[in-house]
């Protein structure tokens, strides 16, 4: 893996979701008979001996609940040191961030404008109402205030574009900022996720519903 990325080791090493596949027989797409439930405490073991190695500096995991972060503290040497978790204005996550800033866990957030064109994306949040009056307000673009909320909510922001201007554009959030009233028009959003994870529902488990997966936090 490091001979083809050119790396002598990781900056940050995350697990990816929490489910495990049967050995040697992983094809994407996969196939629901052969998720199988992770476990956790094995695998986080295996995570920080790639730390002890200095094969990376930081662990973490992607897509956890707060039941399955607790899981993962109970027995944990390293606590995670993040979370990168679906967040946006559609999608706030306020009980697993404040979790995650209780126990020193850093919240990165990907899909921060919905992710729309994705497979499992959204267009809820670039044609939110309330996004793009604000915007209008302010003179700004949708992408810039779904950005600039999440950076005042003090997490990572994940934001993927290949045009150099929206580049340009999504760095230009720094030197202004929400109001207290937009951000309580935010605040009162609908709230739906829009990656259920329903590739690894499966009647025959780990997780037989989607609430499973997500332990109630959906």
């Amino acid at each position: 893996m490091f001979r083809n990325l050119k790396l002598e080791y990781l900056d940050l090493y995350l697990i990816h979701l929490p489910v495990s596949m049967k050995p040697d027989e992983f094809t994407f797409p996969f196939a629901k008979e052969d998720i199988i439930a992770m476990d956790f405490k094995s695998v986080w073991e295996a995570m920080e001996e790639c730390v002890e190695l200095g094969l990376t500096k930081a662990i973490g995991v992607s897509n956890f609940s707060c039941k399955k972060l607790e899981i993962i503290l109970s027995t944990a040497k390293i606590p995670p040191a993040v979370n990168q978790v679906e967040m946006n204005p559609v999608w706030q996550q306020k009980k697993l961030r404040n979790f995650c800033d209780e126990k020193g866990i850093i919240v990165a957030a990907y899909s921060p404008l919905g992710a729309n064109g994705a497979l499992w994306g959204t267009n809820r949040v670039m044609e939110c109402n309330v996004i793009k009056d604000i915007a209008c307000a302010k003179g700004k673009s949708i992408a810039q205030i779904c950005l600039r909320w999440a950076y005042e909510q003090g997490v990572v922001v994940i934001v993927k574009s290949f045009n150099k201007e929206r580049m340009k554009e999504n760095l230009d959030i720094f030197d202004w900022q929400l109001t207290s009233e937009e951000l309580h028009q935010i605040n009162q959003i609908p709230q739906q996720k829009a990656f259920p994870a329903l590739e690894f529902i499966h009647s025959e488990g780990p997780y037989t519903t989607v609430d499973e997966f997500w332990d109630g936090e959906i």
